[in-house]
C-alpha cells in the first residue's frame, strides 16, 4: 500500500484518480481549498485536508507530506480560467513551484515522485514560431489559435513545466492531455510525442495517471495524451520505452 496526496483534489479529474487509487488500496489524501468540498473526497474512499495552496507557506506543504508519509504527490490544480491572469500564475505556476520546494525539503533521501498534470502544446511563449519537429501543418495552426486565446495559461503552465525539468532531488513525470472532455473514457489513447487535435476524455486521463503511479520508470518523460487506439497500458509501456520527450527551452 503506498501514501499519495492529490493537490487540486477537488478538480474533475483528481476526483476520478482518487477514486480509482483509493480502490487499489491506495491511501489518498486530497488536498481541497474549502471544507464545504470534503464530501465530494469522502465519497471516493480518500481523506481531504483543507489547505489553501496560494497562501500556505512551503513549510506546511512539506509537513503535509512528511506526516502522511507520502511517497508520490500528484498536481492537478489549476486556476481554471478563474482570477485572471494573477491568480491562473498564483496557482498553475506559483503553487507548482511551492509543491516541488516542499518535496525537496521532505526529510531524508528519498522524496516522494512528483506527476504534474500539464497540457498539451505548452511551449516557450518567446518561441511560439518553433514548433516541434512532429508537427504538420495542421498543428501548428492549431497551436497558433490556442496560444493566441489562451496565452497566459500556456505560458504559466510552461514555466511550471520548465521549473520541474531542472530539479533532480526527486522523480517526477509530466503528463500533458489535449483538450478534455466529460464523455465516458474508452481506454484507448495515444501517448509520447503526438498530435494536438484530438480531445481525450477526463476518464481517460485519470486512469492514466493512475496507471502512472505504478511507473517509476516514467521519471524524466514529459508525455503528450490523447484520445487513439490502443489501451493505456500499452500505450505507456510504448512512450515510456521510446523515452522520447520534448523540453523546450
Amino acid at each position: 500500500m503506498s501514501n499519495v496526496v492529490i493537490i487540486g483534489g477537488h478538480g474533475k479529474i483528481a476526483l476520478r484518480l482518487a477514486g480509482l487509487l483509493a480502490k487499489s488500496s491506495f491511501n489518498v489524501t486530497s488536498v481541497i481549498r474549502n471544507a464545504s468540498q470534503a464530501g465530494d473526497i469522502t465519497a471516493q474512499s480518500a481523506k481531504p485536508h483543507v489547505l489553501s495552496l496560494e497562501a500556505a507557506p512551503v513549510s506546511e506543504l512539506t509537513k503535509l507530506f512528511t506526516d502522511t508519509r507520502a511517497q508520490l504527490v500528484y498536481f492537478a490544480a489549476g486556476a481554471g480560467g478563474k482570477g485572471g491572469p494573477d491568480r491562473t500564475k498564483a496557482v498553475d505556476y506559483d503553487g507548482a513551484v511551492k509543491v516541488f520546494d516542499a518535496v525537496e525539503a521532505v526529510p531524508g533521501s528519498e522524496k516522494p515522485r512528483v506527476i504534474l498534470v500539464s497540457a498539451i502544446d505548452c511551449r516557450n511563449p518567446d518561441k511560439l514560431d518553433q514548433y516541434p519537429a512532429h508537427y504538420n501543418d495542421e498543428d501548428k495552426e492549431r497551436s497558433r489559435k490556442a496560444h493566441e486565446a489562451i496565452g497566459t495559461y500556456y505560458k504559466w503552465k510552461f514555466e511550471a513545466d520548465k521549473n520541474l525539468v531542472g530539479r533532480s532531488a526527486f522523480k517526477w513525470t509530466i503528463l500533458r492531455p489535449s483538450g478534455l472532455t466529460d464523455g465516458p473514457g474508452t481506454g484507448l489513447v495515444e501517448i509520447g510525442r503526438t498530435h494536438i487535435g484530438m480531445t481525450v476524455s477526463r476518464d481517460d486521463v485519470a486512469q492514466t495517471l493512475f496507471e502512472l503511479a505504478y511507473r517509476p520508470d516514467a521519471h524524466g518523460l514529459a508525455l503528450d495524451l490523447i484520445n487513439g487506439k490502443t489501451p493505456i497500458k500499452d500505450a505507456l509501456d510504448v512512450a515510456i520505452k521510446k523515452g522520447e520527450t520534448d523540453y523546450t527551452d
